[in-house]
């Protein structure tokens, strides 16, 4: 799967000419300075509230627990792998947004939809791998739901709440977002996301300002690991540069799911005039979650020195001794909770969407809605369930979905940068065009289901 995701991503961005770094300021300007602006075209979101119901999949407890394992595992410079990484990163997930608003449709509801389940049917003309992916990533998504649970019902409990009540709470929140569509999670996650991202990161930073002496000793601690091998230091066991490779791209393809072709799903019901105008949006999600969120992670971690006090054995606890040192052990503790929590919860709200929307393009939109209520039965599992052999089987799963994903991503990119080529030709859509005007795009047909 690394082999998979980074050389195709790489293939991809060679492809399309490395347009991520050559356009990135009017990227910027596209997304950040756009998300309040009012977007014309067809859809059924806003641009934004895609991009935040996308990303609440994507920033997940993992962004806080997961970067400090990658750093005691491969040491600093597994930092810059994850960085190198979420560029290629960037021009997968593009491609993708871009070819889940290229093929979408409208459903029974009158949505749009859209997702590998769409385009690797009918854009790679192969019904088998969009069946394959679909299929799988509907299966995974269920155990997958149960382990978040169990994640949040953790958390609660450390702060005296049973598992089953926290469960219980949950299920009640999740159905009665995910119960309003599309519409009602867009609303939800363009308020909760930044709101929880502003809290990570804005105590992050007072972290790293108490710190501010140890930043550069930081960054130099990144740049040197990344190409030399690092021996030990107090809790750190020490590292060669395969393993700083490997853990730091592992964290950067995982960090920000370019590649598993989630975030077409929830994308596609944009409003927008052009498919690529919709893709920048998929390289701001990558930006925020590993340009971001996990960078925070990063730099608490190796500004305040846990990187060396905490074994790696307990290294998913780094960030919250990070902040303890700096705010105290309740309140340390309570804004590593709290966040956790909230990551969480926006992480299972959308993949129950998600999960529906694959039942959908399966089978029906009936047959959609009926996976929402297995999806809250899960939650509920989670907090009373055996979850090891869920455990033993995620990665299999994962690996039916970006295997034929990433296939079609490939096999589709000549239409990615023919559209990226457009785009980018035509005054209207990107004025410092050349004056040569080449004929705008224009949406294909909805095609209604039968």
């Amino acid at each position: 799967m690394l082999a998979l995701l980074v050389g195709g991503g790489l293939y991809i961005s060679i492809n399309l000419g490395f347009f991520q770094i050559r356009y990135l300021p009017f990227i910027l300007k596209q997304t950040f300075g756009q998300i309040f602006s009012k977007q014309e075209g067809e859809g059924t979101i806003s641009p934004f509230q895609a991009a935040t119901s996308a990303l609440a999949s994507s920033i997940g407890a993992s962004n806080i627990v997961g970067v400090p394992v990658a750093i005691a595992m491969g040491g600093p410079g597994a930092v810059l792998w994850m960085w190198l990484t979420s560029i290629i990163g960037q021009a997968t997930k593009f491609s993708e947004v871009v070819l889940g608003i290229r093929y979408r449709e409208k459903n029974q509801d009158g949505e749009f939809v859209g997702g590998p389940a769409y385009y690797l049917r009918k854009g790679l003309k192969s019904p088998f791998l969009a069946v394959m992916c679909s299929f799988a990533f509907m299966i995974e998504i269920v155990p997958s739901i149960s382990t978040q649970s169990l994640s949040i019902c953790q958390t609660a409990e450390t702060i005296g709440i049973p598992k089953l009540a926290t469960g219980i709470v949950v299920t009640i929140l999740v159905a009665l977002i995910v119960f309003g569509g599309i519409t009602r999670i867009g609303k939800v996650t363009e308020k909760l996301v930044p709101f929880m991202a502003l809290i990570f990161t804005g105590c992050s930073l007072i972290v790293i300002g108490v710190n501010i002496v140890n930043v550069p000793h930081a960054l130099v601690l990144i740049f040197q690991g990344a190409v030399t091998p690092m021996s030990a230091v107090g809790g750190f066991t020490g590292s060669d540069i395969a393993q700083t490779m490997r853990w730091g791209i592992a964290r950067g393809l995982y960090s920000n799911e370019a590649g598993m072709g989630s975030a077409p799903y929830a994308h596609s019901a944009a409003i927008t005039d052009h498919p690529v105008r919709q893709g920048f949006w998929g390289v701001f999600e990558v930006i925020v979650v590993t340009g971001i969120v996990c960078t925070m992670t990063a730099l608490v971690v190796l500004t305040s020195g846990v990187w060396t006090q905490v074994k790696s054995e307990d290294a998913a606890s780094m960030a919250s001794v990070a902040f303890q040192s700096v705010f105290g052990e309740t309140l340390g503790g309570g804004i590593v909770s709290i966040c956790m929590l909230l990551f969480v919860l926006s992480t299972v709200i959308v993949i129950v969407f998600y999960c529906e929307k694959q039942a959908e393009a399966l089978f029906n939109s009936t047959v959609g809605k009926v996976m929402r209520v297995v999806c809250l039965a899960a939650i509920i599992y989670g907090t009373i369930g055996d979850l090891s052999l869920l455990f033993s089987i995620l990665d299999i799963l994962l690996a039916c979905v970006v295997f034929p994903n990433m296939i079609g991503v490939i096999g589709m990119n000549k239409e990615v940068k023919a559209l990226k080529n457009e785009f980018f030709s035509d005054p209207q859509f990107y004025p410092a065009a050349k004056a040569r005007r080449v004929p705008a795009f224009k949406p294909q047909e909805i095609h209604q289901p039968k």
